[in-house]
């Protein structure tokens, strides 16, 4: 199982993200452009998992989620990994509060030491982690900088993360993602 751990941004969100996105797309059909629904915050990337390794998985990331407060978040400004000039990648970055997006990494922490601890260790695991929305990819780096430029200025409307989802990634023939566990995060008071 392809599986990978991460928040979902509400629908209004997303909506107020693909309003600015989906103008662009035309001009760019050189790039393999992520649909909406499949916008995420990746937490943890686990890759190939044994089904077997499931149950103990499910139950560190539960423990994990259940140690973090909600997070007031924003879909913010664009960007490209590994730089706009050569970029493989072109996203949107998570923005919020500076206390608030330490959380996020450390909410990213503990399910990645979760994921480890149940035997399903994130093949990224010790890489710096950088909260965002995957828009696009390409093969081979493009210059993406104006795309990037274009936006730059995006500061999409806050909202709460208030869950953690398990997501089941197929692969072919069309790829789609499937939450197959959330748990909630704690509320904050």
């Amino acid at each position: 199982m392809r599986l990978f751990v991460a928040l979902t941004p509400p629908q209004d969100a997303l909506a107020e993200l693909d309003a600015v996105v989906a103008p662009l797309r035309p001009a760019w059909a050189g790039l393999r452009w992520a649909s909406a629904e499949r916008w995420h915050v990746t937490l943890a990337f686990l890759g190939q998992v044994d089904e077997s390794r499931l149950d103990g998985l499910r139950e560190r990331i539960e423990r994990a989620a259940g140690r973090h407060n909600a997070l007031r978040l924003r879909i913010g400004r664009g960007g490209a990994f590994p730089s706009a000039g050569r970029a493989r990648v072109l996203c949107a970055h998570i923005a919020g509060e500076p206390a608030v997006l330490k959380s996020l990494g450390a909410l990213a922490s503990s399910v990645a030491a979760g994921a480890r601890r149940s035997g399903a260790p994130p093949p990224d695991e010790g890489r710096r982690y950088r909260p965002h929305l995957t828009l696009a990819r390409c093969r081979q780096p493009v210059n993406l900088k104006p795309l990037v430029e274009s936006l730059s200025g995006f500061a999409g409307r806050e909202w709460d993360a208030t869950q953690v989802e398990l997501i089941l990634s197929k692969t072919s023939p069309q790829p789609s993602y499937q939450t197959i566990s959330a748990w909630p995060l704690r509320p904050n008071r």
